[in-house]
């Protein structure tokens, strides 16, 4: 291995740590220029000896001066195993097109340097960034491979996600029978001032984007156009001045401040965020965590910027979080993401017992409520 690494290093391959960290560079260039880029991986399937897999590595690393350019970016995605290539300024032609170019000039290249049956012992993948989060496949649109540094964060603390969620089980099966006789105050209360269901479902985004059925109790008038809330949130994202409804002194809202869809007994579910109390079914179902990001609406995450959606990808969204105890809706939609993301960097099962103590002052003040 050590000879292996002498060879990588003549390469100019980069080791694993410095790597990442240059996956993790070009996300944020990316964020900021829009300009994509390709992460290619290459792994070897089967497990030979030191010798031919010595040997098999500087055939691979010839393949890979042929067909890579001085400013792509090489190196050890998994130390010893998987070997990554960042691909940058690929142009603006069709991801597919880009991919199938890319595929083309490596593979060609490593067929001029291994034989067949080494050839079919490579696996090759290739990993488009910014990804199609479009997708509707079984996994959701995003994984972990070009995001292995958050993923290796939350790895970290591995030990203690057990424990997150059997604190989520416990909890919302706990807040599930207690509350009991208030889900049928309210269900009753509901059923005799307005027509419709007792519970509101919606389609919601998950971590990784993956979607899943959001309940909560219902607060508007059935039926109701969707269509008010929807560019409203498109222009509270964007940062547009003068998208609060309140007075021009009071701080912009991620809610509409007067929407009309809203029943006289949704306005007190809402101020009360009693409405918020079905959720715990999503918790113990493990849709969502007790504390975490909260899950946007398909419509609200088209509008994201692509820094954004970081606060999708290190963990599970949540009924309360920082946002919800150290701003609410007095916050911009930046501050707000910037406060769900400093959660995923610094989580810890403390972290969530404090969110957690400081959620009942937070809806008692109802202070940034709507």
């Amino acid at each position: 291995m050590a000879v292996a690494r002498a060879r990588a290093f003549e390469f100019h391959m980069l080791s694993e740590d410095l790597f990442l960290r240059m996956l993790c560079l070009e996300r944020k260039r990316t964020e900021r220029s829009q300009r994509r880029f390709v992460l290619m991986l290459l792994e070897n399937r089967r497990s030979i000896g030191i010798e031919k897999q010595e040997a098999a590595l500087e055939k691979v690393l010839n393949a890979l001066a042929h067909a890579t350019r001085d400013t792509d970016i090489k190196g050890w995605y998994r130390d010893g195993s998987v070997i990554g290539v960042i691909f940058t300024e690929i142009g603006n032609g069709e991801d597919k097109s880009i991919v199938y170019a890319l595929s083309t000039k490596v593979t060609d290249a490593l067929y001029g340097e291994l034989a067949i049956e080494e050839i079919n012992q490579i696996k090759l993948s290739f990993h488009v960034f910014p990804e199609d989060w479009d997708n509707e496949g079984p996994g959701g649109p995003a994984n972990s491979t070009l995001h292995l540094d958050l993923a290796r964060g939350m790895n970290k603390k591995t030990a203690s996600l057990p424990l997150k969620r059997l604190m989520d089980i416990i909890g919302s099966g706990a807040a599930l029978l207690l509350c009991l006789p208030v889900f049928i105050t309210i269900a009753i209360a509901i059923k005799l001032t307005s027509k419709g269901p007792v519970l509101f479902q919606q389609v919601r985004l998950g971590q990784y984007g993956r979607k899943f059925t959001f309940f909560k109790f219902r607060s508007m008038h059935f039926g109701n156009d969707h269509t008010i809330h929807e560019q409203y949130v498109k222009r509270f994202i964007a940062g547009e001045r003068g998208v609060a409804q309140a007075a021009a002194s009071r701080a912009r809202q991620y809610k509409l401040a007067v929407d009309p869809r809203i029943t006289p007994v949704g306005r007190f579910l809402r101020k009360t965020s009693l409405d918020e109390l079905p959720q715990f079914l999503n918790v113990l179902k493990g849709e969502m965590s007790l504390v975490g990001p909260r899950p946007p609406i398909p419509y609200e995450f088209k509008s994201y910027s692509l820094w954004h959606k970081q606060r999708l990808l290190a963990v599970k969204p949540g009924i309360t979080g920082l946002w919800q105890v150290k701003g609410r809706s007095r916050v911009t939609f930046d501050e707000m993401v910037r406060l769900d993301i400093r959660y995923a960097k610094c989580w810890s099962l403390w972290l969530d017992i404090k969110i957690l103590v400081q959620t009942p002052m937070a809806v008692v003040s109802g202070s940034g409520a709507c």
